[in-house]
């Protein structure tokens, strides 16, 4: 491994707050070489004539029809099919911990 392929390594890994052991640095920078290769395969594609674009999807339409509102049901109904309420509600896991 050359002096700058460590040098890039070090700096990708603190970039993405990642600690690499030497056998994962090699690694990491045996698959960043072929990436890179791969990229420069991209610089041979010839690409005359063909329009930028910001994005992939930029001229792409809904093809869907429009929503349409339809019968819901109701609270009573819905409760029925959760596992747990209280309350009128659905009663769910905590997703955010209180500090202690």
């Amino acid at each position: 491994m050359s002096r700058e392929e460590e040098r890039n390594s070090k700096y990708l890994a603190k970039l993405a707050r990642i600690e690499l052991t030497d056998e994962e640095e090699q690694t990491f920078n045996r698959n960043l070489e072929k990436i890179l290769g791969y990229m420069k395969l991209l610089d041979e594609v010839d690409t005359q004539g063909v329009l930028p674009c910001a994005h992939v999807l930029e001229n792409m339409q809904n093809v869907m029809g429009e929503d349409e509102e339809g019968p819901c049901l109701s609270r009573e109904t819905f409760l029925q099919n959760a596992p747990e309420s209280i309350a009128g509600m659905i009663k769910v896991p905590p997703v955010m911990q209180q500090e202690e």
